[in-house]
């Protein structure tokens, strides 16, 4: 059985029905996570030995996709997931690796803060050793699945080392010294929970410390950067394909009273949807490109992986803009569920790194600079 057969079944009966309910309320998809816990696919990236899936980032692309054609909040809930289980996998304590692949423990990144905003890699917070603990004290300004994730993957500045941008550590949500200032309340992706989390005297042990002390921006962007990258891709093509998958019956099945004829008779909207659907294209096959790339080790994977993201958000940006046009008034009544998805495309472009600064760091490679 392939993993979207054992996907596609979950996604119809627990996850798609409760997508309206999850974004008109705001609610935390917690049904959905808990199918796919128990399903096994949060402990997807997990290795054999620890009882996970043993799959990769490409594996993981296809959960994500697949469910943010009708869930984004839940596709980014679990985008997060992963990103932040691939880092514990490697450098995290072997208790909470087991959980995470028995699909008990949801993880998430805690890295965007107030201060460094969409610049994850340059964190403000501070890490100070306190006998043989350590005290974090830090403002995160968007945490996605906060409170409701059982860790964070948090960043700081070095506690010690001379060297380095930041340090990655491994953090309980429960722990004193932690707190939500907000609950979020948004326009778009209105069930992922994202907001601020303020540490103030949080203490963790030194084995919290994942990877290095000062090793957090090379952790960032040589290891988490292509997994991330790729999976918010993968989220936004879900989002365009959800999108005209929603579009084209609606133009295809509506007529006009005095001719009979359907919207899709009009040449103007089937050269809407033939651009929409080469974006679609497009956008999948760089990603697939990319994972390619990365996989055999090109040269050219890492300008890879700084372009994916943005021709993904994008792409989402204009599909669901074209969803929205060609299906009139008829796109603005929720129960279609275009306006939706072209609410939940918008957070792609801006989160960090956003696509402006996308475009400038594959400009620096284009030029021979270097990108920062």
């Amino acid at each position: 059985m392939s993993l979207i057969d054992v996907l596609e079944p979950l996604v119809r009966t627990a996850i798609a029905p409760e997508a309206p309910q999850t974004d008109q309320l705001a609610r935390f998809p917690r049904a959905a996570l808990d199918a796919l816990g128990e399903a096994r696919l949060l402990g997807l990236v997990s290795a054999e030995e620890v009882g996970g899936m043993g799959q990769g980032v490409a594996q993981a692309c296809q959960v994500v996709e697949r469910i943010a054609r009708d869930c984004p909040s839940t596709a980014m809930v679990v985008t997060m997931h992963y990103a932040g289980a691939i880092l514990i996998e490697k450098y995290g304590p072997i208790e909470v690796r087991r959980a995470i692949a028995q699909g008990g423990h949801l993880t998430t990144l805690a890295w965007s803060e107030t201060g460094s905003r969409s610049h994850f890699w340059a964190p403000v917070g501070t890490a100070h050793p306190d006998g043989d603990d350590f005290v974090l004290n830090g403002s995160k300004s968007m945490v996605t699945s906060a409170v409701e994730a059982d860790s964070y993957v948090w960043s700081s500045r070095p506690a010690l080392a001379a060297d380095g941008a930041s340090t990655l550590w491994l953090v309980d949500s429960r722990a004193q010294g932690l707190h939500c200032p907000q609950p979020f309340d948004g326009l778009g992706l209105r069930g992922n929970a994202s907001a601020p989390i303020q540490a103030e005297g949080l203490r963790v042990p030194a084995s919290a410390m994942l990877g290095p002390d000062g090793g957090g921006g090379d952790i960032m962007n040589g290891e988490a950067l292509p997994a991330f990258a790729n999976l918010v891709a993968s989220t936004s093509i879900g989002i365009a394909d959800g999108a005209l998958a929603r579009a084209i019956p609606h133009v295809t099945g509506s007529r006009f009273a005095e001719s009979g004829s359907a919207l899709a008779d009009l040449p103007t909207i089937r050269a809407y949807l033939a651009r929409a659907q080469l974006r679609v294209d497009q956008a999948r096959a760089l990603r697939d490109d990319t994972l390619a790339a990365l996989a055999s080790g090109r040269p050219d994977a890492m300008l890879r992986v700084l372009e994916v993201k943005a021709v993904a958000a994008e792409a989402a940006l204009a599909v669901t803009d074209t969803a929205m046009r060609i299906c009139g008034g008829a796109a603005f009544r929720k129960e279609v569920g275009i306006e939706r998805l072209f609410r939940d495309a918008r957070a792609a472009s801006i989160m960090g790194p956003t696509s402006d600064v996308l475009y400038d760091f594959v400009g620096r490679v284009l030029c021979g600079l270097p990108l920062a």
